[in-house]
C-alpha cells in the first residue's frame, strides 16, 4: 500500500530523511516515532506530495509517485485522508461545514454529502455538534472532527501527524479507539508519534526514527 525505496529529502543541503526503505501493507495500522526532528512530518508528507525527494522511490496505493505530475496530484489525495496536531478547522464554519467542505471539493451532490456527513459525525459520535462551531468543543471533540473530515471520503490511507499532541490521557484513549476502529473497516492508517503510549503492547508495527534514518523497526 505504501513503499518507500533508498529515499532520500533535503532541505538544502540539510539531509532531513536519508535511505528510507520502508512497507505498509493494505489494511495495516503502523507507528512511526521518534524524537522531535527525527523526519516524521517529513515522510509523511512524502506520502501525499507536499514535498518530493531528492531520490529513491515511492508508491502509494497505485500510484508511482515519481510519475505523478503536478495537476494528478489532487487525484492521488482523493486515496488520502491527513489528521494535524492542530486540527485545522475553520473556526467561522460549523462543525457540519467543515467536513460538508471535503465533500464539495470532490463535486459530491447535496443529498449525498448531507447523508455521508451526517454518517461520519454519528461514527465519531458527535451528530448532536453538527450546528455548533469548533471554538465552542473540546480539543478531544475538534481532533474527531478533524478525523470524520479526513474520512467522510472513505479515503483508502490515513495518515495522522502528531494527532493526540495536544489532547489529555482520556482523550488520546478515544481518539486511537477511532483509528481502530477505522482500521478494522479496512482503512490503512500511519500514525507518527512521540508519545510510546499509544503504540506499547498493541502488537503493531513500530518504526523509529533518528536523524532522518530509520533505527528499527518493532512490534508494539
Amino acid at each position: 500500500m505504501i513503499r518507500f525505496t533508498k529515499v532520500s529529502k533535503y532541505f538544502g543541503k540539510e539531509p532531513v530523511v536519508t535511505d528510507i526503505d520502508l512497507h505498509i501493507d493494505k489494511g495495516e495500522l503502523a507507528y512511526i516515532t521518534g524524537p522531535s526532528g527525527a523526519g516524521k512530518t517529513t515522510l509523511l508528507k512524502l506520502i501525499y506530495m507536499a514535498e518530493r525527494p531528492e531520490k529513491g522511490e515511492i508508491s502509494v496505493s497505485k500510484w508511482d509517485l515519481r510519475k505523478i505530475r503536478q495537476r494528478r496530484i489532487p487525484y492521488l489525495r482523493r486515496d488520502i485522508g491527513i489528521v494535524f496536531q492542530d486540527f485545522k478547522l475553520l473556526f467561522n464554519k460549523t462543525v457540519f461545514e467543515n467536513i460538508a467542505l471535503a465533500q464539495k471539493i470532490r463535486g459530491v451532490k447535496p443529498d449525498s454529502l448531507r447523508e455521508n456527513v451526517d454518517r461520519i459525525l454519528t461514527d465519531v459520535g458527535l451528530a448532536h455538534k453538527s450546528g455548533s462551531f469548533p471554538e465552542h468543543l473540546s480539543g478531544g471533540e475538534q481532533q474527531k472532527i478533524a478525523i470524520a473530515r479526513a474520512m467522510v471520503s472513505k479515503p483508502l490511507i490515513l495518515l495522522a501527524d502528531e494527532p493526540t499532541g495536544n489532547l489529555d490521557h482520556a482523550s488520546a484513549k478515544t481518539i486511537l479507539s477511532l483509528f481502530k476502529e477505522f482500521n478494522a473497516r479496512g482503512t490503512t492508517i500511519l500514525i507518527a508519534t512521540h508519545n510510546s503510549a499509544l503504540f506499547t503492547d498493541t502488537g503493531r508495527k513500530v518504526i523509529y526514527l533518528k536523524d532522518g534514518k530509520i533505527e528499527k523497526e518493532t512490534t508494539g
